[in-house]
């Protein structure tokens, strides 16, 4: 990254801030608040704090041109009821117009979405202690399932699908895996085989109300929050219609090459078997769902090139998404 680069950046994240701040009189938050940097990658998330009192919050802008209004409120909205079902999630805050999204005006790309949530205090699960893990996971998918069968959703709903053609398509949500780096020639027809192999047994599979719903769409241990016997549920903004074991792919995402990815996977449907329902057909298909989500990271690595997070995964992890390919075309096929 050149220096110019770098301010250019700096310059864009102190453009935001200024935006949160200028949002706190909407929710009657003091002046004196300080609005610091929390991340920056699809949206830009600030800690809000109370130096004098240690109050805190969360304020979220949310990036340009990619949800629209009643998509993000929709959001919010599933975030609350689950709250509302005993499911923990970050509470979104309200203005003093009794409004949970505001639209604030700025030069950074015309109009910016902007939520704010109550804090939530807790660490990430040890992420060198997959196992149980994999179980809180299965049993937090399969309450959220439970409470998105049931919930009446608004009649402005509005989220986006992660079907095939949304997650794997050639005009996928998050590009062509078919672009991503590293890729080679055989690599490219092996993975082919694979996609022509899962979107056959996916059409079979079927989109019944029991198998297709409102989902959070990337529910894995980094979307956690873990205090005491307290686990709260993180990171909605994927959050749309889909297959309810996609749930169980993602909490394997960028790892679903390991070698004990069966024993994962197995250990994520003990969990659910506490409040859900699996059967047999629906375990027998995990690995295609698993393949569907490698597919779409794949996808991811190849629009976002650029980011830390993909550098990092690097050429091992595209050959090992080949391997993956490989392995589901010899059991699956």
């Amino acid at each position: 990254m050149t220096l110019a680069t770098v301010d250019s950046h700096l310059s864009y994240i102190a453009a935001l801030q200024e935006l949160a701040r200028s949002a706190l009189p909407s929710y009657g938050f003091s002046s004196n608040i300080e609005v610091s940097l929390l991340s920056h990658s699809e949206n830009t998330v600030f800690r809000l704090a109370n130096p004098n009192t240690g109050w805190r919050a969360v304020m979220r802008v949310h990036r340009a041109n990619y949800q629209t209004p009643n998509a993000i409120q929709s959001e919010l909205d599933w975030m609350t009821a689950l709250n509302e079902a005993g499911i923990a999630t970050p509470q979104p805050l309200r203005t003093v117009d009794g409004e949970s999204l505001i639209q604030m005006e700025t030069d950074l790309a015309g109009k910016r979405m902007v939520a704010a949530f109550a804090w939530v205090d807790g660490d990430f699960p040890d992420e060198a202690n997959l196992m149980p893990s994999l179980e809180k996971l299965g049993e937090l998918s399969a309450r959220m399932h439970l409470q998105s069968r049931q919930w009446h959703r608004p009649g402005y709903f509005e989220r986006n699908s992660w079907n095939l053609e949304d997650t794997v398509g050639e005009s996928g949500r998050w590009g062509r895996w078919r672009d991503a780096p590293w890729l080679d020639r055989q690599q490219v027809k092996v993975l082919e085989q694979a996609r022509d192999l899962m979107t056959l047994r996916l059409n079979s599979f079927g989109k019944s109300p029991e198998k297709y719903g409102l989902i959070h769409a990337d529910l894995r241990i980094a979307n956690l929050l873990v205090k005491g016997d307290r686990t709260t549920i993180i990171d909605f903004d994927d959050c749309g219609l889909g297959w309810f074991l996609h749930d169980m792919a993602t909490a394997l995402s960028f790892i679903e090459h390991r070698p004990d990815r069966l024993d994962l996977m197995l250990r994520w449907a003990d969990g659910y078997a506490r409040h859900g329902a699996l059967t047999e057909s629906d375990i027998e298909e995990f690995p295609t769902f698993l393949m569907q989500r490698r597919l779409q990271l794949l996808a991811w690595m190849a629009s976002h090139s650029e980011t830390d997070l993909a550098q990092s995964l690097g050429e091992r992890w595209v050959a090992g998404t080949a391997d993956l390919a490989a392995d589901y075309l010899r059991k699956m096929g």
